[in-house]
């Protein structure tokens, strides 16, 4: 019984780093999944908001008014 230690074969050493890096890989692309979909959904709701404020309608600068607004724009 010798207390040196056998040096590990290739295709061990090879089968124990491809699991390490191929579980990074999965983290990796997790996260950048989790990003790209975060900032998407960032942009979205701003795109949303200024599409929403540019095509705004008469009734709704006067939203919070008793009566519709029905002569709105008709000239009496």
């Amino acid at each position: 019984m010798s207390t040196e230690e056998k040096p590990l074969d290739a295709t061990e050493e090879t089968a124990e780093e491809t699991s390490d890096s191929s579980a990074l890989k999965v983290i990796g692309w997790l996260s950048v999944g989790v990003a790209v979909t975060a900032l998407g959904v960032f942009v979205g709701r701003k795109m949303c908001y200024r599409y929403k404020f540019n095509h705004r309608t008469p009734y709704d600068f006067y939203a919070e008014a008793d009566e519709d607004a029905g002569e709105f724009g008709v000239g009496i």
